[in-house]
């Protein structure tokens, strides 16, 4: 069984609400920082990689 190395964005604050993300081979893996232990998400590397260029691509607002 292969150990993940989960990181956490460097955006993310204090890290009280965030997700982190770990990469295999074959996929991309997201889960709720809060929930170490709960469900997972899993996108293709390619997938992963459309969703990074189109959200560096928006702004984000906050009101």
């Amino acid at each position: 069984m292969q150990t993940l190395d989960w990181q956490k964005s460097t955006y993310s604050g204090d890290g009280s609400n965030c997700v982190d993300i770990a990469t295999t081979a074959a996929a991309i893996l997201v889960r709720d920082s809060k929930t170490l232990t709960g469900s997972r998400l899993a996108f293709p590397r390619t997938v992963w990689a459309e969703f990074l260029c189109h959200a560096s691509k928006s702004r984000v607002t906050y009101e």
